[in-house]
């Protein structure tokens, strides 16, 4: 169904009226939102309308409905309508919405709300008339308005209101699912990680509402997991034994020794076939026992499965009794809910595998904790039997305010998508006590998970509502939502991300400003200046010291939105490539780009990590000789005497004319000694194992170092002898590689205690530290050289993967 001219939009018309003998209410308002028009929400495939639930409910005999009107989009006015007839979704929120009730006879009407600011905006006004303007703000879902009559209520309104960012199917179900299930998730690996199972008491502070509430999350699971059993059952072959003619046995065993000792009375004399001989005569047996195996169902682990079902169906019937026996307005909805479940249950136990008998206790067996099926069962009856106590709106049959929903699911989101990969090692959102398993989420509480990467054990954090120890702000308190922190290897301090949920979106119509800036919709321009904020008012103060550091090196926007491939294009996503400040489109279905940059930042060297942040103007030079200024004089050695007499007196010594730039002495501050494998191979160590700090260096003539004596004819030549601070052994010495030193090579500290062989202190440029830093993320490196003694090489032909360059080599 095409959407109505946009002109539309922005008029008041009558929703809603329902006429009874007693008064009249209206409902006037806006029957369209731009947003979900723009978007085309809440629609079918096939563009009609999605189906709502408008109910309205007589609860005393003295008030009659008689007339329901009702605003239809398709026809464009008022049309009679009735229950059970299709309506449609023109409720909103965050949309204003006026409310008339006009009494017919000088009756004491009272409205009545849960929202106690949806409640005070309904007054009295005049004798005959109610009124006031219902704005839902974040409020989704069912709502029930109410008209009470000497404190009992006598009619009620059940309105549905709809998202206006997102759709309501695809999305705000699909959220609500996610929620639950990843606490559900992180309840169960608590639960499996810390709770030993002893027995079968159930917790008796568990509410059947408590019970319901987390069922009907787990329920279609659980059928399932049961389902799934059917076709694999654990059994148990059992042995059958039975007496039978002894030419009728197919199968014996060694059971019927004793069994004809103890019954020889069945043996018969016959010569001409009998096997047992017993003085001087053969002897047959008359009959004996046959073994069979049969199959049998009836293990402890089935019998676990019935009891879970049993007790199941037994608290729903309980559940039932007491919503019957209530004398207040029953959901129909909810009792054909329990009754469908019950059917389903019954349905369950009368298969063949849960003919078994009862169950006294209970071991924790390898096919309750792996078997499929069965772990499934295991861990719902752990959700179900064991009290899980929420103390959050995580669990509730509907979560109302979309904004905080959408918060919360914004970071158990991250935690799903971080967790598919890396290993969760703490979280303190799942608690115990004594009463039961506490979920400790909610607005006001912070929270925090620590994972392990596998691959090279970098550890990183994720928190919400809370910023790191140390981080603050010097002047206003800030509180993103979701902060990200990583520890890397080698690298002294911790890269931080921002990823701040925000539950709004500019829809970008023709001719706003937005529009003409960016020509699609996205997030809102000053949600962009909070993260530009965030990252620069956040700031990082070491111990008790005065000097601060800027902390976080990103910060971003998610905000609910589908199109991924289209928000490429646009500038807020451009730009968190140019300064790290940007948004992501963040939905159930909408999750690629998000996912995509958390493997990234969390694959970046440090160097790449810190090469993304905004550095002061100047940074790049400043740190250009740090990273590739040579600093390092790496020697050879003649023979092993040499680093003998080198490390017992703490110096080193090579000819001046080594040296090609005499300048660079200046710059040497670390000496390391390689060991060559002609001259060093029968002492079992070659490569460079030692190093030390200068101290102190001369020209001297050869015959002036008098620690060692010179060779004849070198007495008169310059030579450089530098003085060591002490020599150090490396924990890991770098390899040769099949290269080797003919003289000197000069590289830097950085390169030196990174390199695994010696080709890799030959790096020198910036495109080839780049690839070689990244390379190093992911395994080890090969560096390919126009010569095989690396002092000698002219350039660097490649830098590559170890397995890359073996393929390149074979």
């Amino acid at each position: 169904m095409d959407s109505p001219l946009t002109g539309s939009l922005n008029q008041s018309v009558e929703l809603l009226r329902v006429e009874t003998n007693l008064f009249n209410l209206y409902i006037q308002g806006k029957p369209y939102h731009p947003t979900v028009e723009s978007m085309q929400l809440h629609r079918h495939h096939d563009g009609e309308w999605i189906d709502t639930s408008l109910q309205v409910h007589s609860l005393s005999s003295e008030l009659k409905i008689e007339q329901i009107s009702m605003f239809s989009p398709e026809t464009g006015k008022l049309i009679s309508w009735q229950m059970g007839k299709k309506s449609w979704p023109i409720f909103f929120e965050t949309q204003s919405y006026e409310l008339v009730v006009e009494k017919k006879q000088p009756l004491a009407f009272s409205f009545h709300h849960e929202n106690v600011s949806v409640r005070q905006a309904i007054k009295p006004l005049g004798q005959s008339i109610l009124s006031g303007i219902l704005n839902f703000q974040n409020e989704v879902g069912l709502t029930d308005l109410e008209l009470r009559l000497g404190g009992q209520a006598i009619f009620q309104l059940q309105l549905e209101i709809f998202p206006s960012k997102m759709d309501y199917k695809e999305d705000y179900q699909a959220i609500l699912s996610d929620v639950n299930r990843q606490i559900y998730n992180l309840s169960f690996d608590f639960l499996r990680k810390t709770y030993h199972l002893t027995g079968l008491k159930e917790t008796k502070n568990q509410s059947l509402t408590e019970f319901f509430t987390i069922l009907q999350h787990v329920f279609e699971q659980l059928v399932q997991a049961v389902e799934r059993i059917q076709t694999s059952p654990n059994y148990k072959l059992v042995k059958e034994m039975r007496k039978v003619e002894a030419d009728r046995v197919k199968k014996s065993g060694k059971e019927n020794i004793a069994y004809l000792t103890k019954h020889p009375h069945l043996l018969r004399q016959d010569d001409r076939i009998g096997f047992v001989p017993i003085n001087g005569h053969s002897l047959y047996p008359s009959h004996a026992l046959e073994t069979k195996r049969q199959i049998q169902y009836d293990t402890m682990e089935n019998r676990f499965v019935r009891w879970v079902i049993e007790r199941i169906s037994s608290k729903l019937k309980e559940l039932k009794l007491r919503l019957s026996g209530k004398s207040r307005l029953q959901d129909p909805l909810l009792i054909k809910r329990i009754g469908s479940m019950q059917n389903q249950l019954q349905r369950l136990l009368s298969l063949d595998f849960l003919n078994v008998g009862g169950m006294k206790q209970l071991s924790v067996s390898l096919v309750l904790q792996m078997a499929p099926g069965y772990r499934e069962v295991y861990r719902n009856y752990l959700m179900l039997m064991k009290g899980l106590s929420i103390q959050s709106d995580l669990f509730r049959l509907s979560m109302k305010d979309l904004a905080q929903l959408y918060e919360y699911w914004c970071f158990l989101k991250i935690h799903d998508l971080l967790s598919r990969k890396y290993e969760l090692l703490k979280q303190d959102i799942i608690k115990v006590q004594r009463t039961g398993i506490f979920v400790t989420l909610d607005k006001s509480a912070k929270a925090r998970m620590v994972y392990r990467n596998p691959s090279n054990g970098e550890v990183f954090t994720l928190y919400y509502n809370a910023l790191p120890k140390g981080d603050r702000s010097a002047t206003l308190g800030q509180k993103p939502d979701n902060v990200l922190t990583l520890k890397k290897n080698e690298a002294a301090v911790e890269y931080k991300y921002i990823f701040d949920a925000k539950y709004r979106l500019n829809s970008a119509y023709e001719g706003t400003p937005y529009y003409e800036r960016y020509k699609q919709p996205g997030p809102e321009e000053e949600d962009i200046n909070t993260m530009h904020r965030y990252r620069d008012a956040i700031v990082y103060a070491d111990g008790h010291g005065q000097e601060y550091e800027r902390s976080m090196f990103g910060a971003y926007v998610l905000f609910p939105y589908h199109d991924e491939e289209k928000f490429r294009e646009h500038r807020f996503y451009k730009s968190i490539e140019l300064v790290n400040v940007g948004a992501f489109p963040f939905l159930p279905n909408s999750t690629e780009l998000m996912e995509a940059f958390l493997d990234e930042i969390i694959r970046d060297s440090p160097e790449k990590a810190y090469e993304r942040s905004i550095r002061p103007r100047g940074t790049k030079n400043y740190y250009q000789d740090k990273l590739t200024g040579k600093n390092m004089f790496v020697g050879s050695l003649r023979e092993p005497s040499q680093l003998e007499l080198s490390l017992k007196l703490n110096f080193y010594h090579m000819p001046l004319e080594n040296v090609t730039d005499h300048k660079i002495l200046t710059q040497i501050e670390y000496i390391a000694l390689y060991q060559s494998k002609g001259k060093f191979a029968s002492t079992g160590e070659t490569g460079i194992h030692w190093y030390g700090r200068v101290v102190d260096w001369k020209v001297l003539r050869r015959k002036e170092i008098t620690e060692r004596p010179a060779r004849r004819g070198s007495e008169e030549k310059l030579y450089v002898k530098f003085i060591i601070d002490l020599w150090i052994k490396r924990d890991k010495p770098i390899v040769s590689g099949g290269r080797g030193i003919y003289t000197a090579l000069y590289t830097s500290k950085y390169m030196f205690d990174r390199a695994l062989e010696i080709a890799e202190l030959k790096l020198e440029t910036e495109e080839d530290l780049i690839k070689w830093r990244e390379q190093r993320r992911i395994g080890t490196v090969k560096v390919e050289l126009d010569h095989d003694q690396v002092d000698l090489a002219k350039r660097v032909l490649g830098v590559h993967g170890s397995d890359n360059f073996n393929q390149r080599e074979g």
